[in-house]
């Protein structure tokens, strides 16, 4: 009877250590197996207080001429109630849901039943079948990189529709924007929602899931690290890339067909926003297959974070600049014009070389030349959940010598020129530079804790040859 007993807590003991390494090593990886009180906190203050600070700023451009001031002003002194500003704001409407639901109709077609043509005749674009990174269970993904071709179908319709079909005014986005807020709402709350019920019932590969026992961190952070339907269609490159990313220069061109419509001319500040965006955007789609080696597709699980975000969120707050000018049109000066154009294309330019140095070492294995000498680097390993263990090379040449996120830096200076573009009367186009500010500086300390963990020793290392995260002598 002893012996039994024995046998049995041995069993358990092993089991325990079994889970307790599993966790270990897949904690390397994506969001946390446990909630301190400090993750819990400001889960639910996004889950609570986001959706209201995205209408809160869309309601001050409709209904005070994007005035963040006067709002709060205004029920401070007793001039309006919360009612009246409700009230004062364009409901959802047949027409609002007839477009949305045809848009993300439309792109989810573009996703999964058309594959990539545009790789086999542009020069140096990837796209096709491609192969994502290794998962926590040591799963490699396979997915269909057509988002370059989605954007350009995408984007010759709506000109030839513009220029010879009429079927819809190109202001039509500007003419239905809140509308089509509650639209990308019920979309966000949906994906997110069933994106958690999938987790639960039928995930797509179990061992890729994380479980904490806490409702809102699950269903913020997402329990699935790869959620999918069919083959094709993954919910984290979808809804990252589409429908939000797509419709991002639509946006910006619905808003400058409304400053033309209002004001008879296009500001051009208005034109600087488009094109910079625009060289954004399809930058991301030329490098899709890039993406799938980025903190997105390779560390986050898909929960209400990037459902919820990415169709509310993105298309909304990362197009106020846009949505600004339409309200306050703003004539640049030559030198002011100039001046954001440059400061731009230079962040452009470090955002992209940056990456392509990383992009180039780790295709070459290192064996390739970064500012015409052999790249330097640490070897590294790690182990997944499985007891596969891996190795890889951490780069201290090049951009990546001057800091361990230099991508950011060019992405902050870009994020800068877009609110620049808008003059400086109004805080309202510069929440985006302030936002990115954040998010970027909390994703460094983010990644950089799971390299830790993941890493280990040679991560300080690497810390120690590459002392700055995103001002080399500053941070």
């Amino acid at each position: 009877m002893a012996t039994h007993q024995e046998k049995k807590l041995a069993e358990g003991r092993k089991h325990q250590n079994m889970q307790n390494d599993t966790k270990a090593s897949q904690g390397q990886w994506g969001r946390a197996w446990e909630v301190d009180w400090f993750s819990l906190a400001s889960v639910l203050f996004l889950l609570m207080f986001a959706p209201l600070i995205v209408y809160y700023f869309i309601m001050s451009c409709a209904q005070y001429q994007c005035s963040l001031t006067d709002p709060l002003l205004d029920l401070l002194m007793g001039n309006k109630h919360l009612s009246d500003i409700w009230n004062s704001t364009p409901v959802l409407t047949y027409k609002a849901a007839g477009i949305y639901s045809l848009w993300v109709t439309f792109q989810v077609v573009l996703y999964v039943f058309i594959p990539d043509f545009c790789h086999k005749f542009l020069p140096g674009y990837v796209g096709g079948v491609q192969e994502g990174a290794v998962t926590p269970a040591g799963v490699v993904n396979k997915y269909e990189i057509n988002g370059l071709q989605a954007w350009i179908i995408t984007h010759v319709l709506w000109f030839a529709n513009a220029a010879c079909f009429h079927f819809f005014s190109p202001t039509i986005m500007f003419d239905n924007w809140i509308p089509l807020l509650w639209c990308a709402n019920i979309l966000g709350y949906a994906v997110s929602t069933f994106a958690m019920i999938k987790g639960y019932f039928f995930p797509t590969n179990a061992k890729d899931c994380k479980f904490t026992g806490n409702f809102f961190y699950d269903y913020m952070m997402g329990i699935e690290f790869n959620p999918r339907i069919g083959k094709w269609f993954d919910f984290k490159l979808f809804f990252n890339g589409r429908p939000g990313i797509v419709a991002w220069t639509l946006i910006n061109l619905s808003f400058a067909a409304k400053q033309q419509e209002l004001y008879g001319e296009v500001t051009n500040s208005m034109v600087l926003v488009n094109v910079l965006q625009a060289i954004y955007v399809v930058d991301f789609f030329w490098n899709e297959a890039w993406y799938l080696k980025t903190i997105d597709i390779c560390h986050d699980h898909f929960g209400w974070y990037l459902g919820w975000g990415d169709c509310v969120w993105l298309p909304y707050l990362y197009t106020l600049q846009g949505l600004y000018l339409v309200y306050h049109p703003v004539q640049l000066s030559t030198a002011h014009a100039v001046g954001v154009l440059v400061l731009g294309l230079l962040g452009y330019y470090i955002f992209r070389m940056t990456n392509h140095q990383k992009d180039l070492f780790r295709r070459t294995n290192g064996k390739c030349r970064i500012w015409g000498k052999k790249p330097e680097y640490i070897e590294c390993s790690y182990v997944s959940v499985d007891g596969t263990k891996y190795y890889s090379k951490l780069m201290t040449s090049g951009f990546w010598g001057w800091a361990r996120h230099f991508n950011y830096t060019g992405d902050l200076m870009g994020s800068l020129a877009y609110c620049l573009a808008c003059g400086f009367e109004h805080v309202l186009p510069y929440f985006y530079i302030i936002y990115m500010t954040i998010l970027l500086t909390h994703r460094c300390i983010r990644d950089e804790h799971r390299c830790s963990s993941k890493y280990g020793k040679e991560w300080k290392r690497y810390t120690t040859a590459v002392p700055y995260r995103l001002l080399p002598g500053v941070f």
